[in-house]
């Protein structure tokens, strides 16, 4: 199997601070995508290039070249005046961690690197939290917030989440989330679901206003289940726990979430919405630059 690059999410979590490595990601992303213009979750990247006799030294982006030892000019580009707005999955079961990364904090950092590239194009947004079937603001956008302030704010906002107790949908209401106003919807959880709470959820969304850009979060343990041996297993939205040997279970578990995770596809290939599966053990600039230069096929 060939190895993947790119920033690891358990080392980004070392760091202990989500500007800096949401600003890493991006930057590492930026500076793998050669095109400029919108990718789809309401981002414009600048296009970055070398610098050449006749530019403006102003226009050379100082700071990377102090990490790379490259003049690049960043291209001028549009400001953006769509409303960006993050969701985060704030169930018992986004605590769930694989080789010391918890799915919230891969979340947490993913959203971080999605909030830098939306600062550096001006962009309103804002951040909420869906937990014990409620949604929470948790940053507010207002019009006289700077990008800089939204920004800050959405990382205060990251850094002070928790995850706890189940999802459920019914009478979930947001006045924020009924507006006509075009904007983009960014959604964020593993989409483990009881019965079919998130895609009821989700359809009563979608719309031509608004466009949702799911990221589903699994572990590989989750996905694959290559255990052997008994083993003490929780619910961490319930708490209930129960042993059982890994190797009388497995066929029919791997079984169940293959279907389960094709079905959730097929169910998801519906008008404004946009869907992407990551694992865990992936490094988060590498599945962003896989979902913004997917092309239309």
């Amino acid at each position: 199997m060939q190895k993947t690059t790119g920033l690891l999410a358990a080392s980004l979590i070392k760091l202990k601070n989500l500007q800096l490595t949401g600003k890493l990601v991006s930057e590492e992303l930026m500076l793998g995508i050669h095109a400029s213009k919108r990718s789809g979750i309401g981002v414009e990247f600048e296009q970055y290039r070398h610098y050449e006799p006749g530019d403006d030294p102003k226009r050379i982006d100082w700071k990377l070249f102090a990490r790379t030892d490259k003049h690049l000019v960043r291209e001028s580009s549009t400001e953006s005046d769509r409303q960006i707005r993050f969701v985060l999955d704030l169930s018992g079961s986004m605590n769930y961690a694989e080789d010391g990364v918890s799915r919230l904090q891969y979340a947490q950092i993913l959203l971080a690197s999605l909030a830098y590239l939306c600062y550096i194009q001006n962009d309103q947004m804002s951040l909420y939290g869906l937990k014990e079937g409620r949604v929470e603001t948790i940053s507010g956008t207002g019009s006289a917030s700077s990008a800089r302030q939204a920004f800050q704010k959405i990382l205060v906002g990251l850094e002070k989440t928790t995850a706890a107790g189940p999802w459920q949908t019914s009478g979930l209401h947001n006045a924020e989330f009924q507006s006509k106003k075009k904007e983009q919807l960014i959604f964020v959880s593993d989409l483990l679901q009881a019965e079919n709470e998130w895609l009821s959820w989700i359809r009563s969304l979608a719309g031509p206003y608004r466009e949702i850009v799911i990221f589903q979060i699994l572990g590989d343990q989750e996905a694959d289940f290559d255990l052997k041996g008994f083993y003490r297993f929780k619910d961490l939205e319930s708490g209930r726990e129960i042993e059982l040997d890994a190797d009388s279970v497995a066929l029919q578990y791997r079984a169940s979430m293959e279907t389960y995770l094709s079905d959730l596809k097929t169910a998801l290939q519906i008008p404004h919405v946009r869907f992407v599966r990551a694992r865990m053990s992936e490094p988060i600039g590498m599945v962003l630059k896989a979902f913004l230069t997917r092309r239309k096929g």
